[in-house]
């Protein structure tokens, strides 16, 4: 196996990050120009790879070295390039930019499996509020109807964003991957938490992925001049939003140590005046947690938290479901088999769960699916200052290219 070129890996990351609309901050929103430009300049930075390029009816893009053997189930394995608003250069980045590396690694390697390196589009909620669209799609998790009724303002929906990329979205079901079809996968990922920089361990061996239940809720009160309306006579959308974000707080509060979080990350607020009481608000909520009972406590909480706020302030309440995925739990072989790559290299490992949902969630429905995360400075992700060192991204690429190089010969 040949040495990781850390030049390489820098310049790309590098690189992607200057596809941002901000010179500060990174954001490449996902089905974006933006999205498509950063795409294709990182795929004429590795043409002397020779990979055969495809893409599929809902815009994943499948980069694949051959193997030997045709017939042979190939090795998967990638990430995704788009970001949240205002986010960092390294959250799914270093899955694309390493599984390419990797291949690079493995280029003097005969390898009896094909490898194919997966660009997945749309992992983040940012704009169509759904995340890991793209996974979903290849997978049949979901269709697109389902993931089009909760676009940003003034955004285009996400069938209209499939169309502008030039899919058609009565195809997606052609985007389809039967299980069988991948032998495994595996799935680079900086952790976007303090555990490995926490414990000092080098690697993070991911067991259990967290499932995210996401949904709006819905306050209908009634918009009242706020000079002209006493106290006593309101009926005031946004205190009752702002009762019902707490709420939120202490549901997950009481389901932390089955690691639940719970996070009220939008309020829309109408008609958002300074003289006019709040008619109307919608929270967007996520939920997330690895044990589906303590998921299903919290959101009992909420509900009945949300009941009795409306009572008590007489206003209309109605949670709308976005989306509720299940907790996944990984390949234990391929755990294992990672945990004795760590250790043949001299690297200290960590079998943990992720509290962030993922791509390999819902490959891990149609084949074996591992991940391995790197260390990220103060576990800070989503947010410009994310960073993960050279030195650290670098042991991920090698853990990985010996898992591909495993894999692929078996």
């Amino acid at each position: 196996m040949l040495a990781i070129n850390q030049a390489r890996v820098n310049n790309l990351l590098a690189g992607l990050a200057n596809f941002s609309d901000s010179a500060e901050v990174v954001t490449r929103l996902a089905y974006s120009p933006l999205d498509r430009e950063a795409q294709n300049w990182l795929l004429e930075q590795v043409q002397d790879l020779h990979l055969k390029i495809r893409e599929d009816a809902v815009g994943n893009v499948f980069l694949r070295r051959e193997g030997k053997n045709a017939a042979l189930a190939p090795v998967a394995c990638g990430s995704h390039l788009d970001t949240v608003i205002h986010g960092g250069a390294y959250d799914g980045m270093c899955g694309v930019v390493g599984a390419l590396e990797a291949l690079y690694m493995l280029q003097d390697e005969e390898l009896e499996r094909s490898i194919e390196v997966i660009i997945f589009r749309a992992e983040e909620s940012s704009r169509f509020g759904f995340a890991t669209m793209g996974s979903k799609m290849l997978t049949g998790t979901s269709v697109p109807e389902k993931m089009n009724k909760a676009a940003r303002k003034d955004d285009i929906t996400f069938m209209e964003a499939l169309r502008a990329w030039g899919c058609d979205p009565a195809k997606y079901a052609d985007a389809i991957i039967a299980p069988g079809t991948y032998s495994c996968f595996a799935e680079l990922h900086i952790e976007q938490g303090k555990v490995l920089e926490t414990t000092g361990k080098q690697i993070g061996i991911v067991r259990n992925i967290a499932a995210p239940t996401r949904f709006k809720i819905h306050v209908c009160g009634v918009a009242d001049h706020s000079g002209a309306t006493p106290m006593g006579m309101r009926k005031d959308a946004l205190v009752a939003a702002a009762k019902l974000i707490l709420a939120v707080n202490e549901a997950a509060t009481e389901e932390k140590d089955n690691g639940v979080v719970g996070t009220v990350g939008v309020v829309d607020v109408e008609p958002g005046s300074i003289n006019v009481v709040p008619g109307a608000v919608t929270l967007w909520v996520d939920v997330r947690g690895v044990e589906q009972e303590s998921i299903n406590r919290t959101l009992r909480a909420i509900e009945e938290q949300a009941e009795n706020i409306a009572v008590l302030d007489r206003v209309g309440m109605q949670i709308e479901m976005l989306t509720a995925d299940t907790p996944v739990a990984l390949d234990g072989a391929l755990a294992a088999q990672t945990e004795a790559i760590c250790k043949d290299l001299g690297y200290s490992s960590l079998v943990m769960n992720s509290g962030a949902g993922h791509d390999a969630m819902h490959m891990a429905k149609i084949a074996p699916t591992t991940m391995v995360f790197i260390p990220c400075r103060g576990g800070i992700s989503h947010n410009p200052a994310e960073y993960a060192a050279p030195e650290e991204i670098a042991r991920g690429v090698e853990v990985l290219a010996h898992i591909l190089l495993q894999e692929a010969n078996k």
